[in-house]
């Protein structure tokens, strides 16, 4: 399925239907701001509009869209409108392809834009439709220039007709019919569009997946135009902010892991089964101190009596491979096709989503399902379990209070059962922004007479229902859902961080879910958890976030003491591939509902991949090859097996460091740095325009280089002083650019500004490292900072304390060794001051701070060789003289025979440029080198002290050393 050419095609199809409803509500009178500048009036028994008679079924609709509009917004209309018939037609053609239906909306001919469905109709025969609608019908087919409008009420009648169409996706509403695109049969029009697409394929259209990645593009530009407004999201606006369409191999992987597994503990017999779930991962075999995994197998000897959900199920494409999965193990159990379908569909499956559209699809897409597998479900006399968001109860609606409603919902004498049933509908008054994570009432005494007299009510239909019962209904149908128990829980829940959410949902999570109120993907994390049996299992798609930062503490605090990880796919980025950069970085994992203190879990490392299917790729081979899989031309390791949760704990804030050797784990209950450095941030402006300058746009004179205090700098007299804000990539020295402003009335001047602070001023001047908040490839931003500098909050800055120098603790920060540690203590883009402090100290007192100050001097000689270092002094051709020769020579001999220079060279050419340029060419590459073999031997010594030497290589890519990167001398095309 080509993703980019399906995105095209919903992406065009929205264009076209939106600039289509537009034009329609502007043709019937209303403003783009909603109001009517032209109204239809009543006469006798019709009406005129514009200056023209109109019928009165025109005139109903029209006040029907009028009130639409007024209640909701234009634009909520128009979108609703462009949808209903976008979908709907789509679908259509769906199961034409599929053989479900006869080719309705196809043309004539190439050169008759006329859809078989009108030409039908021309010659008698058509849809089943009201009296009403038959005789304006009729009227239409006498005028042959009004095929548009004969589509229009042909197109309802066929969808309202269509068992799959009217149960899946509902009424058509009457005023939507007026909204129907005038030109949506003429070339570059939606049928003509759906009917001429080369974007789908036709093997797409036997996919159920294919609405799915319909409706996520669809819907693509308003998730841009939510986001890109500031501001809480508001109920209308979740849908589309949440909305992400799961990797199919992941789902997989999620379904096999949880549903597969369950099945496989309780019928071990049937391990033939696994050899067709290639994504299934096989226990290893425990270590003595790992618990028992069959202590922890849930109960479910029947198969009809397993329950599973999707409780955030978007358009379905999880409920689909549950439903793949079921019918193979009922087929497999001597199920007619038939009875597996029905069990699957009426006993096993839950689906819940927020969103009504995409609840429409994932019942139409499992409906599709069912009846490639057996058509006599094209009738959906048995519609799959997929629950939305109920209406409000409306006492006005139905003449009847809530609780008088309630009371007669419960048998009219249940008072303490209806209170709480009139609770839980009061909650589900702000179902639109909660979603599933409603917590209702679970005293069983009550959910068993909710669950009795729902029954009750609906046994033979609820036609016969009062209206104030059926207004409760739906609501009670949620409740009985969010309430029940489930074996086995797979979902990719919506992601959005706590700042987005309104105030109501942010209340609600908070007084709720506390420990995972930082997103809403950790609140599912809860919500599954409680949803699930002892021993169930749930398997989640979500940001890898909860596995490391603090804002997630205390919900990993809880996860690992109760729950235990059977195993997960760490992601990383690139995990959806219509989602570029780094932002969205992801992990896939299956968690079992028991105790998880003895646990341990394998653990797949699949962050390095480019692509989703690079990742699928590496999971693969690493099945095949214990454990093992091809990254960049190297063989490493990508399943960690048998990992201890306990271990997690052991490390500060305890992420999940699967990966962590345990000598490393061991070193975190040594010391940490915190012990023997301090990191801190420095000045927050508010304001940089205001303080801070390239050095070479002021005085020189105005500009203190070397105060060591900040009295010693004010008695100056200066303004000016050097401060260290970040920077490029850089590593030992360098990046000395900028001056800020420091003298006392500039410090007057900024306190007008709120953000204006001057964190750790006692540590300005002070001599120090520097780093910059974001990492580059993974490496820490870090540099020297001489005495005399100010800092900024961009740019932080570690010191020592009196038994220690700082070379020796900017050796280690340096290393490949602590790129592996920020992985598990600061896994972000940007590293805070206060990650530091989590830094493991081994054996200091072997640190070597010799290869270090060499380093720091080679940079410094390489920044100071350009004018725009403020100790620059002469070009550095100028500078090479009868030393620089005689280092050169000394550094060859020594390379070539290893001894040290006896004889006496040929005299210097000093008034030679070619030979200058030979010697600095000579010098600097002689320097490039040192500097290369000095981190990889600073690599090397941390390796080794820290215990990485499975884990980590020493080498250094050439590319990755940071002088002469403004292209003096080319060291790496010399290699």
């Amino acid at each position: 399925m080509d993703t980019n050419k399906l995105k095209r095609f919903a992406t065009e199809a929205r264009k076209i239907l939106m600039q289509g409803v537009a034009h329609r509500l502007s043709a019937l009178g209303f403003l783009p701001d909603g109001t009517a500048a032209e109204k239809p009036q009543q006469q006798g028994g019709g009406a005129t509009f514009m200056g023209y008679t109109v019928t009165q079924d025109f005139y109903d609709k029209w006040q029907s869209l009028r009130r639409a509009v007024s209640q909701r917004s234009i634009a909520e209309v128009a979108e609703e409108a462009a949808y209903t018939w976008f979908n709907r037609l789509v679908a259509i053609r769906i199961l034409v392809k599929n053989g479900l239906a006869s080719p309705v909306l196809e043309y004539e001919s190439a050169d008759v834009l006329i859809p078989l469905l009108v030409s039908e109709a021309r010659q008698g025969r058509m849809p089943q439709m009201d009296a009403d609608s038959r005789s304006r019908l009729a009227e239409l087919l006498d005028d042959d220039s009004k095929t548009s409008e004969q589509f229009a009420l042909l197109i309802v009648a066929y969808c309202h007709e269509t068992p799959i169409i009217h149960r899946c996706f509902g009424r058509i509403t009457d005023y939507t019919e007026l909204l129907l695109p005038t030109n949506i049969l003429n070339e570059g029009g939606f049928v003509h569009l759906l009917n001429r697409t080369e974007f789908i394929a036709e093997a797409d259209y036997s996919s159920p997946e294919l609405i799915g990645w319909l409706y996520q593009f669809y819907i693509a530009e308003r998730k841009d135009e939510v986001f890109a407004k500031k501001g809480k999201f508001e109920a209308s606006e979740i849908p589309a902010a949440t909305q992400i369409f799961t990797p199919n191999w992941i789902v997989k992987y999620m379904v096999q892991n949880t549903i597969g597994r369950i099945y496989l503990d309780n019928n071990p017999y049937e391990k033939h089964l696994a050899a067709d779930w290639k994504y299934l991962v096989q226990p290893a075999p425990a270590a003595p101190e790992i618990i028992n995994s069959k202590l922890s197998i849930i109960n479910c000897p029947d198969l009809e009596d397993l329950k599973l959900g999707d409780l955030a199920c978007g358009s379905g494409h999880i409920l689909n491979e549950c439903f793949d999965l079921l019918f193979q193990l009922y087929v497999e159990e001597g199920y007619s096709r038939r009875q597996a379908i029905e069990s699957i569909l009426s006993k096993n499956l839950t689906g819940i989503d927020l969103d009504t559209r995409a609840k429409q699809l994932a019942q139409f897409a499992l409906l599709l399902k069912a009846c490639q597998k057996d058509a006599s479900f094209a009738d959906a006399h048995c519609l799959p379990r997929v629950l939305d968001m109920p209406a409000p109860y409306v006492a006005e609606s139905v003449c009847c209070n809530l609780d008088t409603a309630c009371l007669k919902f419960m048998g009219g004498y249940e008072e303490v059962a209806a209170k709480m049933l009139e609770e839980d509908m009061e909650l589900l008054q702000n179902a639109d922004t909660l979603g599933s994570i409603m917590i209702f009432n679970d005293d069983e005494e009550y959910l068993a007479m909710l669950r009795y007299y729902y029954n009750e009510w609906t046994d033979g239909g609820i036609d016969d229902c009062p209206e104030e019962i059926q207004a409760l209904l739906p609501g009670v149908r949620l409740i009985l859902a969010l309430t029940d128990k489930y074996h086995a829980l797979v979902m990719n829940p919506p992601y959005m961080g706590g700042g987005n959410m309104n105030a109501v949902l942010a209340k609600y999570v908070k007084d709720n879910y506390e420990a995972g109120k930082a997103d809403l993907f950790s609140v599912f994390m809860l919500l599954a958890t409680d949803r699930l049996l002892p021993n169930g299992k749930y398997g989640m798609i979500n940001m890898q976030s909860w596995m490391f930062l603090s804002s997630f503490e205390r919900l990993r605090t809880r996860l690992l003491a109760e729950n235990r990880i059977d195993n997960m796919l760490h992601l990383g980025p690139r995990t959806f591939d219509e989602l570029s950069g780094e932002v969205v970085q992801n992990t896939a994992f299956v968690i079992t509902n028991s105790e998880g203190k003895k646990a341990a879990g394998s653990y797949y490392r699949l962050i390095e991949s480019k692509s989703c299917g690079d990742k699928e790729r590496l999971f693969l081979e690493a099945q095949a090859n214990d454990g093992k899989a091809m990254v960049d031309s190297q063989l490493y390791i990508v399943r960690y097996d048998n990992v201890a949760q306990h271990d997690f704990a052991k490390i500060p804030g305890c992420p999940i460091g699967y990966w962590v050797s345990p000598k490393v784990v061991e070193a975190f209950q040594v010391e940490t740095f915190e012990k023997h450095f301090i990191s801190c941030h420095g000045i927050l402006t508010g304001h940089d325009d205001d303080m801070i300058r390239k050095w070479y746009e002021i005085n020189e004179l105005l500009i203190c280089y070397n105060a060591t205090s900040n009295q010693d700098f004010h008695a100056s007299g200066k303004i000016y002083a050097p401060i260290t804000k970040g920077g490029s990539y850089r590593k030992w020295y360098g990046n000395h650019e900028y001056v800020s402003k420091y003298d006392k009335a500039t410090l007057i001047h900024m306190q007008q500004y709120p953000k204006f602070t001057l964190q750790n001023e006692s540590r300005y001047f002070s001599e120090g490292l520097s780093w910059a908040l974001e990492r580059y490839n993974r490496m820490l931003n870090i540099r020297y900072m001489p005495q005399g500098f100010l800092f900024a909050h961009r740019g932080p800055a570690v010191f020592a304390d009196e038994a220690n120098n700082i070379f020796k603790i900017l050796g280690l920060l340096s290393s490949r060794v602590m790129a592996c540690i920020f992985d598990v203590i600061g896994p972000t883009l940007s590293l805070s001051a206060g990650t530091f402090n989590k830094i493991p100290i081994l054996e200091i007192n072997k640190w070597d701070d010799n290869l270090v100050r060499q380093n720091i001097s080679i940079s410094k000689q390489d920044w100071d060789a350009h004018e725009t270092s403020w100790d620059f002094e002469e070009n550095p051709l100028l500078a090479v003289d009868t030393n620089t020769y005689m280092e050169n020579l000394q550094h060859e001999t020594e390379q070539q025979t290893g001894e040290p220079l006896h004889t006496d060279p040929a005299p210097p050419q000093l008034d030679s440029l070619q030979w200058r340029m030979e010697q600095y060419k000579k010098k600097w590459e002689h320097l490039f080198m040192q500097l290369h073999d000095n981190e990889e031997e600073l690599n090397r010594q941390f390796i080794d002290i820290y215990g990485l030497q499975d884990e980590l290589s020493p080498d250094v890519p050439l590319q990755e050393i940071t002088i002469l990167q403004q292209g003096e001398v080319s060291i790496i095309n010399n290699e």
